[in-house]
């Protein structure tokens, strides 16, 4: 199976991630400040059902615990296993669902770009990474909460679960040959965010930021000094989202 790197092409630095929230939050506030103008699509949030597509980027981390292995002579020369924040992207549909004035069901099927490292330090050795690409298809069922709408802005809360499959994925540490970190290919993570619908005459685009912790144990059954000394791995991720409907 191919590595696949076509996110490295596009890669985007957490600085720029930052500096894109940002500038959203000032458009936000400019759009508070304008003047009173007429309302876009005054029925559209009637539909009882709506479709889009939306764009992420997103930064994204392992977290782990460490395994009583850790502390033992047989790994007496590592001293620490680092998780590192890295980019990525992820590009979906949109299918949401009226339920209330004030409240919405949502799916999101998305295909999510990651890569995950990990750095292994050791006392007398260069420290080596252990990265982790990985290709999952993602299908959030989210709650969506929104807030009374004020001209053409209306404030929203959303939260649910996401389950996600590695459709592709290799491990990619040279340094280690074949003894690579195993890794399970399901993950089932809890999210929660929040966002602003605007309005526009032909079209509503929400930017929103969303927040995503993985509850499933990802280290795999295989073991070797690579997941030694590890006892759990979860996911960590923060992404903003673009959606379009």
């Amino acid at each position: 199976m191919q590595t696949f790197n076509l996110w490295r092409k596009l890669y985007i630095h957490r600085g720029k991630i930052i500096l894109s929230i940002l500038f959203l939050i000032i458009a936000t506030n400019l759009s508070f400040g304008q003047r009173r103008v007429g309302m876009n699509n005054p029925n559209y949030d009637d539909k009882l059902l709506s479709y889009g597509f939306l764009i992420g980027i997103h930064t994204s981390a392992y977290q782990l615990k460490y395994s009583d292995t850790f502390v033992t002579d047989s790994l007496d020369n590592l001293y620490s296993i680092d998780p590192k924040w890295s980019a990525g992207f992820s590009l979906g549909f949109i299918v949401n669902l009226r339920a209330t004035d004030f409240l919405d069901i949502r799916a999101l099927p998305t295909v999510a770009f990651y890569e995950h490292s990990l750095e292994y330090q050791a006392f007398d050795e260069a420290p080596f990474v252990e990265t982790v690409e990985t290709t999952v298809v993602e299908l959030p069922i989210l709650l969506k909460y929104k807030s009374e709408r004020r001209g053409n802005t209306r404030m929203y809360f959303v939260g649910g679960v996401k389950p996600g499959y590695e459709a592709a994925g290799k491990n990619d540490v040279e340094a280690v040959g074949d003894d690579n970190l195993s890794i399970k290919e399901f993950n089932l993570s809890l999210d929660v965010g929040f966002g602003l619908d605007i309005y526009y005459p032909l079209f509503k685009f929400s930017p929103e930021i969303r927040f995503s912790r993985g509850m499933t144990n990802m280290l795999g059954p295989a073991g070797n000094q690579l997941s030694a000394g590890i006892d759990k791995i979860n996911t960590n991720t923060i992404t903003l989202y673009l959606l379009f409907q």
